[in-house]
């Protein structure tokens, strides 16, 4: 048994079966907050698997802009009193060197590590870059570790159920009402 298995929130939030009573919305527990382009990124949503405009060029995993270079990456925040982790799918904005170094490690599957900035906005945290570590044992998004401040604590502490939902409310996705009854 977890801790969070003591609130009620929890259990109705985890609940798929429960329908809120005010609108009928389902809840299934923990869900992930992903960006589809760098803040940055000035020409609208991606519409094709490969975008370019001019020099900038959009894919699911890349993008340079004006000179700069990103790359699609997980930021885990673990939750306490829960077995759970809930993920930010943000862009890192990297130097070309590390861009390169990382591409050569997506053809191969090999191990990956470079530094960066975040480069969204992360609802419930404060809007600079922050500086992150990025690490991959394989194919997949590397996943990217905050080095200080609120972001790095909440990474090593855990999220508490109600910084979860302060985040998503941050997100314009505010589910409080939806489990207080």
């Amino acid at each position: 048994m977890n801790l969070l298995d003591l609130d009620a929130r929890w259990k109705r939030f985890n609940d798929p079966d429960r329908a809120c009573p005010c609108c009928g919305k389902h809840f299934s527990g923990v869900f992930d907050i992903g960006f589809e382009e760098p803040q940055d990124w000035p020409h609208g949503p991606r519409t094709s698997e490969d975008m370019a405009m001019g020099d900038d060029r959009l894919t699911p995993d890349l993008c340079r802009l004006m000179g700069r270079y990103f790359l699609r990456a997980t930021l885990p925040l673990p939750l306490r009193g829960a077995d759970e982790t809930f993920h930010f799918g943000l862009w890192v904005e990297v130097d070309r060197a590390t861009l390169h170094a990382y591409i050569d490690t997506m053809e191969e599957g090999a191990p990956f590590s470079g530094y960066g900035l975040t480069a969204n906005d992360l609802p419930g945290f404060d809007g600079d870059a922050m500086p992150v570590r990025l690490t991959s044992t394989g194919p997949e998004r590397p996943t990217a570790s905050a080095i200080q401040g609120p972001l790095e604590q909440a990474q090593t502490e855990g999220l508490s159920f109600d910084d979860l939902l302060d985040i998503y409310a941050a997100s314009g996705q505010d589910i409080r009402p939806h489990l207080t009854t």
